[in-house]
């Protein structure tokens, strides 16, 4: 695909379809680097991001005083 510089304030800018955008996951942020001689445009990689997303800690405690319950009768002192 083709297109043209456009002037932004004192720097230019390519306008990127918004069906390419979605196709690469591009969303806010993005990060710009040089391979050689083409600039490349990456979506910014965030390996936790939504890692907590619908966490329930009360599940937890649960768990936790399950576990309690039965360690107390193995216990010797």
């Amino acid at each position: 695909m083709r297109t043209h510089l456009r002037k932004i304030g004192n720097s230019k800018g390519v306008l990127i379809p918004a069906a390419m955008l979605t196709d690469l996951g591009i969303t806010d942020e993005v990060d710009i680097h040089l391979e050689g001689q083409r600039l490349v445009v990456e979506p910014v990689k965030q390996p936790r991001q939504r890692w907590f997303d619908g966490y329930d800690a009360s599940r937890d405690e649960a768990v936790w005083e399950e576990l309690i319950e039965v360690d107390e009768e193995e216990w010797q002192w």
